[in-house]
């Protein structure tokens, strides 16, 4: 079960295209998913949503072996991405995935039993405003412990350090449950110790059935993952789940299974592997039609 367990991450400030080198790698894609890249304007933005498709494309490949071009990404209405297939790996009998990308990272998660939700924040000063002005915007989100631990951090730096890990922790834990910020962020109240052993309130109750990570990245960014327990999801994401209910047991060594590092990859090694690929399976599908012709 520990193989459906990734974790990988790409720097994509590292990566310069050109727009020909960049309209060529969008090519790799599947048609239907070119414009979820090119309505962008901004190149970095652009950048993050190619890099995004190519890491879910090829996670699926490389974790159910399941051919480039017969891989099927959809999404629920509140905008979740799931693989649409009727493949059934033993070991890996709730596959599931979550993608996320800030500042300079793109990064994506998979479980091979829990949901998975998955966060990349990064420090980002606000201009137009004081940081005790622009964190006021969001006082709503938090329980009043967590705006007590965020604004009693220390200095301003440190409280928007603290601002920015908290809102992590959230932003996971909503889309692993498949829901958007509509959800009552403020009923959901985070407890660590210097950022470990995290756990969550959820109406005022401790939950026994999630899990959270977070990390420091490069250049001050954070990630969080969190993981738990399927019945959490919303009713179009349980929808397109495997299984939702497991025995106690069951569930206990998902949600126990080790947390792993996040892989480093490139863009151009993602790229390269689609193209690989793809060009098998052309090669495989005309193996197979010549034969049959003759």
């Amino acid at each position: 079960m520990e193989k459906g367990v990734k974790r990988w991450l790409v720097d994509i400030s590292q990566w310069e295209p050109s727009p020909d080198e960049f309209t060529s790698a969008v090519s790799v894609l599947p048609q239907h998913e070119h414009h979820s890249i090119w309505r962008f304007i901004k190149l970095e933005d652009k950048k993050r949503a190619l890099v995004s498709r190519l890491l879910q494309y090829a996670l699926v490949h490389e974790v159910l072996q399941i051919p480039f071009d017969a891989i099927i990404i959809k999404r629920t209405v509140e905008g979740k991405p799931y693989l649409e297939t009727s493949k059934v790996v033993t070991e890996i009998p709730n596959f599931n995935f979550n993608a996320s990308h800030h500042g300079d990272y793109v990064a994506i998660a998979s479980e091979p039993l829990c949901i998975v939700g998955l966060d990349i924040v990064s420090y980002v000063v606000p201009e137009k405003e004081t940081i005790a002005g622009f964190m006021q915007n969001f006082a709503i989100y938090f329980s009043s412990f967590e705006w007590a631990s965020i604004t009693n951090a220390g200095t301003s730096d440190e409280m928007l350090s603290a601002f920015y890990r908290y809102w992590s922790l959230k932003e996971a834990f909503v889309k692993a449950v498949g829901t958007g910020l509509g959800y009552r962020l403020d009923k959901v109240e985070f407890h660590h110790t210097n950022w470990t052993n995290i756990s969550v309130k959820i109406d005022g109750l401790e939950s026994r059935e999630w899990k959270f990570w977070l990390s420091e990245l490069k250049n001050v960014h954070w990630v969080t993952v969190a993981r738990g327990h399927p019945s959490y999801a919303t009713e179009s994401y349980k929808r397109m789940l495997k299984r939702t209910e497991y025995e106690e047991e069951e569930f206990r060594f998902g949600l126990q299974l080790p947390n792993v590092d996040f892989v480093l990859k490139t863009v151009e090694q993602l790229i390269l592997l689609a193209r690989s690929r793809k060009k098998t399976s052309a090669t495989t599908k005309k193996n197979i039609y010549e034969v049959q012709k003759s």
